[in-house]
């Protein structure tokens, strides 16, 4: 079987092609630039959104399965008025031309990375778990063009011989990992006060291990297909708790104390720091347990050993 992924330069996408080889796939890699690192594929292709229908087309000759990865991300620069165009162009519109090219190349399947902020950005306390056949309702751009992506492809492939796979993971860390995890490791690693401790929500993560290994599965086996499924680890984590896991790891060790919890959410909300606060204070757990019981999937990693070798890497690179 011969899997393809887009986006192959990137933090899921590379570890994904790394998984994927090890597991004895032939693997064929598609991002903007050239990478000369020949442990994450071999058979590298530079391709764009902008490559042009024809060449997505001849480059997806071959292969079984395309696993698209590949997506416009939030940015700190968005445009007022703007940003919701740009997601669609690339997360929603480039995605179904994708599957368009795949089709008319013959792939079997087309396994789409797509968001849990499709089904939401935060839970009230003692809501249920998000489950993939909940009504959607992105809060933000990046969401939107994930959801119309999803929709777009399951009204272009209803029928068709191509089946479809949509993931919906959680925030996702691990080695390399970036964003807003890599900022609160470097908060960690400065010997400084956070009056965070008593921060008692509930969060679920997924480790980079456990989503390529899920991916994975979900490439060949059969039950997967025509299907959402959200995917998390074992169990959910406070940020007071994941904090505190965390700083056992780094030099640094911060100073971690108790504040009210809704007092520093009120403060990070009058400084403009809502969304902020809404990662650091708010819940947001997702079932995972039809992976497990209809695939029998189990997360190869546990949160413990992930966190330690993120933080571990961390530390190497600073």
């Amino acid at each position: 079987m011969r899997v393809a992924v887009t986006g192959a330069s990137g933090f899921v996408a590379g570890a994904l092609l790394r998984h994927l080889r090890k597991s004895g796939r032939q693997v064929r890699g598609f991002s903007r630039g050239h990478c000369a690192d020949t442990s994450v594929a071999a058979d590298w292709r530079q391709l764009s959104p902008e490559s042009g229908h024809e060449s997505w087309v001849k480059a997806l000759d071959g292969v079984d399965v395309l696993v698209h990865c590949a997506a416009r991300v939030h940015q700190m620069d968005d445009r007022p008025g703007q940003a919701l165009a740009d997601y669609r162009r690339v997360n929603r519109d480039f995605t179904l031309e994708l599957a368009r090219a795949s089709l008319e190349a013959g792939v079997k399947r087309f396994v789409f990375l797509s968001t849990v902020k499709v089904n939401g950005e935060e839970q009230l306390a003692g809501s249920p778990p998000y489950r993939a056949d909940d009504i959607p309702a992105p809060v933000d751009d990046y969401g939107r063009s994930k959801l119309e992506a999803e929709l777009g492809l399951s009204e272009l492939l209803a029928g068709r011989e191509m089946e479809w796979v949509v993931v919906r993971p959680v925030l996702v860390y691990g080695p390399g990992v970036g964003g807003n995890f890599a900022r609160m490791l470097g908060v960690l690693m400065k010997p400084w006060p956070l009056p965070l401790a008593a921060i008692d929500n509930r969060r679920s993560l997924l480790a980079l291990d456990n989503l390529v290994d899920f991916v994975g599965l979900c490439t060949h086996h059969p039950g997967a297909a025509n299907r959402v499924w959200m995917i998390c680890d074992d169990t959910p984590i406070s940020t007071g708790a994941l904090l505190s896991r965390l700083n056992t790891y780094l030099p640094g060790r911060a100073c971690l104390f108790r504040a009210p919890p809704g007092l520093l959410r009120t403060g990070a909300q009058l400084l403009g720091k809502g969304s902020q606060a809404s990662r650091l204070f708010g819940s947001l757990v997702v079932d995972s347990a039809p992976a497990r019981d209809e695939l029998g999937w189990r997360a190869p990693v546990s949160m413990d050993e992930a966190l330690k070798a993120t933080a571990e890497a961390f530390r190497s690179r600073c």
